[in-house]
């Protein structure tokens, strides 16, 4: 089963390329996803990786969490659910 990952504290100059080469050193990458600030139109940051098995995304945040990239230290940790958005209900 796949397993998203969250990649923060990324250089704005970080490419897909980058982080794809980085983390098939932990296993297979089926998802590399930079996020992207829509009015500024360059990397938020972060990112999301999704890796193809659990304990493949285990290896890649033992492997990553504080890896210098680009003269920045990453943070690498299990992706949380997205939360909804909106105003939900009220009483």
């Amino acid at each position: 089963m796949a397993v998203k990952l969250y990649v923060g504290n990324l250089s704005k100059a970080t490419t897909q390329e980058e982080l794809n080469t980085l983390f098939t050193q932990a296993g297979e990458v089926t998802l590399v996803d930079i996020i992207i600030d829509r009015k500024k139109g360059e990397s938020r940051g972060f990112a999301f990786v999704t890796m193809s098995a659990q304990s493949e995304a285990d290896k890649a945040v033992s492997m990553f969490n504080s890896y210098s990239l680009d003269d920045h230290q990453l943070k690498v940790n299990l992706a949380r659910p997205r939360e909804e958005r909106g105003f939900g209900t009220l009483n």
